[in-house]
């Protein structure tokens, strides 16, 4: 049974802007697992991840019914699983959640499926 469906897009010009003039932006969004992923990341790439997690954050927030604020951002963790692909490893959801991102050059997408 679906128990909730959301989607977010960010301008990863507005995340390169934010890393570059405020850098501490990233520790406030992910957890320390996905911050160590990001540090080992070319500047292209920390845009792409910061992005894409952050997309992911905010799909999962609309998916659970809240919006940030009931759900932290550190309460939720998007990690690759053996293959590569963005897994939530952490979230206030007891059943399965199901992750997708997507870029382009301009943008990142997100979308999060919780079913029970």
């Amino acid at each position: 049974m679906i128990r909730g469906i959301g989607i977010d897009a960010v301008e990863l010009s507005r995340i390169k802007k934010i890393i570059t003039e405020k850098p501490q932006f990233a520790s406030r969004v992910l957890t320390p697992k996905e911050l160590a992923i990001f540090k080992g990341l070319s500047l292209k790439r920390q845009i792409e991840f910061l992005g894409g997690r952050y997309a992911c954050k905010e799909a999962f927030s609309k998916a659970w019914g809240t919006g940030i604020g009931k759900v932290t951002f550190k309460e939720l963790e998007i990690l690759p699983d053996a293959l590569g692909a963005p897994t939530m490893t952490a979230s206030p959801h007891k059943g399965q959640v199901f992750v997708s991102i997507t870029h382009t050059d301009e943008m990142a997408f997100a979308q999060i499926l919780l079913a029970e």
